[in-house]
């Protein structure tokens, strides 16, 4: 990928609650979102995600990734299956 600016966008789940018993639904849509940050990391897009230990509301995720430009960076974002089916709230950061 001949990209060379960075971003980040930090997660939250909407509901802190699931991070301790999810639903079904939320349960799937996580593992998409694993699925997606393994896919754009294999693809170079993803330099980086991890998630806080912490089991409460002030629980995080941060993905570090590379984008062309302000408007690919928001589309990785958006195209996070747990930010687009809301499970997720995302705020994006260039970095």
């Amino acid at each position: 990928m001949a990209t060379s600016k960075l971003s980040l966008y930090k997660i939250q789940p909407v509901r802190p609650a699931m991070l301790i018993e999810n639903t079904p639904e939320e349960s799937a849509i996580v593992g998409r979102h694993f699925a997606y940050l393994n896919d754009v990391t294999d693809k170079g897009v993803v330099l980086m995600a991890g998630r806080t230990l912490n089991m409460d509301y002030s629980s995080f995720g941060i993905i570090i990734f590379r984008a062309e430009d302000d408007a690919a960076a928001q589309a990785i974002v958006n195209n996070d299956p747990a930010v687009a089916k809301r499970v997720m709230r995302a705020e994006w950061y260039p970095y």
